[in-house]
C-alpha cells in the first residue's frame, strides 16, 4: 500500500472534506485527491491560505473546491452542526474526511505545560476533531462507502518524553478511531488512522529545528497510502493505524 499506484479516476464523484487543508499534508492531500477527480472541501483557519490551495485545483483543470473558513481551536458544536446541514444541503452526502488539522504546542517537560497550551492542543487536535466527526456522522451515512482518516503519530502510541500534550491528543484519537470502527463496523462508513512520519512541514521544523528538512519525505512522497485509505481499493479496511513511512 505505500507504492500503491491508484487508478486514474480513482475517486471520481467523491465529496472529500480535509482539515488543515491550507498547508503542508491537508494542502497536498486536496490537490492529490482532486487530481483524482474528487470534489474537495478545504477546512482551515487562513483564508488566503485555502484560497491559494484552491487556485492550484483550478489552475490543474480539477473539480473546483469548496471552502470553510473556521478555526477548530475555538468551534462550537453548533458551528459543526451548521457546517453539516451546509453539506448535506449543497452536496447530498460526505465520502470521505480527512483529519489532518492539528498543532503541537511547545515540547516541556510534562510538570511545565502550561495550562492554556494544554486546554488549545487538546481542543483542536481532540475536542474539536471528535465534535465535528459527530455531526458529519448523519451526512457521511448518506454515502455508498464512506472513509473517514484521522492523523496519528508514533508518539500517540509509545509516550515519549517532552511530548506530552501532543502525544496525549494522538493516544485519544488512536481510542476514538477504534470506538468509531467498531460501533460501524460492517456499515458504510470505515475509520482508520495514519501516520504520515516525519515529513517536510512547518510542524516538523518547529519540533525539529536543527534537522536538515532535505532528509525528510515531502508530502507529495507519502500520498500513495492517502490515496489508498480513501479509495474503494481498502474498502475492508476498518480500525486500523497504518504508516507511511514503515521502519
Amino acid at each position: 500500500m505505500h507504492d500503491y499506484q491508484a487508478p486514474d479516476g480513482l475517486l471520481r464523484d467523491k465529496i472529500i472534506l480535509i482539515t488543515g487543508a491550507g498547508a503542508g499534508i491537508g494542502a497536498q492531500a486536496a490537490r492529490t485527491y482532486a487530481s483524482y477527480g474528487a470534489t474537495c472541501i478545504l477546512l482551515g483557519r487562513t483564508v488566503s491560505k485555502l484560497e491559494a490551495v484552491y487556485d492550484e485545483i483550478v489552475s490543474a483543470g480539477d473539480t473546483e473546491p469548496a471552502i470553510i473558513p473556521l478555526d477548530i481551536k475555538g468551534a462550537t458544536a453548533k458551528n459543526y452542526e451548521d457546517m453539516a446541514r451546509t453539506l448535506e444541503e449543497q452536496f447530498g452526502r460526505l465520502d470521505g474526511v480527512l483529519h489532518n488539522a492539528s498543532i503541537l504546542g511547545h515540547l516541556s517537560t510534562f510538570e511545565d505545560i502550561p495550562e492554556q497550551e494544554w486546554q488549545d492542543v487538546i481542543q483542536t487536535n481532540l475536542n474539536g476533531t471528535a465534535l465535528m466527526t459527530q455531526k458529519l456522522l448523519p451526512v457521511l451515512r448518506l454515502s455508498d462507502a464512506a472513509s473517514v482518516v484521522f492523523t496519528t503519530s508514533s508518539v500517540g502510541r509509545q509516550g515519549r518524553a517532552f511530548w506530552g500534550t501532543y502525544a496525549v491528543s494522538k493516544f485519544a484519537t488512536e481510542g476514538m478511531m477504534q470506538v468509531l470502527a467498531c460501533e460501524y463496523e460492517n456499515r458504510n462508513v470505515r475509520f482508520n488512522c495514519i501516520n504520515p512520519g516525519g515529513t517536510r512541514t512547518s510542524m516538523r521544523a518547529s519540533a525539529f529545528p536543527a534537522e536538515d528538512p532535505q532528509t525528510l519525505k515531502t508530502p507529495a512522497d507519502i500520498m500513495p497510502l492517502y490515496l489508498y485509505l480513501m479509495g474503494k481499493d481498502s474498502q475492508t479496511v476498518n480500525g486500523k493505524s497504518l504508516d507511511c513511512q514503515p521502519k
